[in-house]
């Protein structure tokens, strides 16, 4: 069974080298298993984490040191329409094997303003727009 793959765009490797400076390419998916985590665990978040996914790619408000995993960064943006902040999880690539692999979003939810400012306090800042 093969997994499938969805072609998000591009990364811009200015802003997301915050997490590691060895990307190895700009290229970013999300696979069906993810998309069905967030289904399964965030379904509040579903929709509008995908319809603002590229946005926030694009332009991020902050990414934050993910303490658990290495060469992944916790962004999160505030969407101003909806009066929230999107958060998701994005594992940049270090070795994409000749183009074979790229950055990927593991995962996405919405936080509310307090627990952003909880992770302003305790969580180290990468990048800040």
């Amino acid at each position: 069974m093969n997994e499938e793959i969805l072609d998000l765009g591009f990364l811009d490797v200015n802003i997301y080298s915050c997490i590691s400076s060895q990307i190895d390419t700009d290229r970013v998916v999300i696979t069906d298993k993810q998309l069905d985590h967030i289904a399964d665990h965030h379904p509040e978040a579903y929709d509008e984490t995908l319809i603002e996914l590229k946005s926030i790619l694009a332009s991020p408000d902050y990414i934050f040191k993910d303490d658990n995993h290495i060469d992944t960064g916790l962004v999160v943006k505030a969407i101003r329409s909806a009066d929230s902040y999107f958060y998701i999880v994005v594992k940049v690539c270090t070795n994409s094997n000749g183009g074979k692999f790229a950055n990927s979003v593991i995962s996405g939810w919405t936080i509310s303003e307090r627990r952003l400012k909880n992770y302003l306090r305790n969580k180290t800042i990468l990048y800040k727009k």
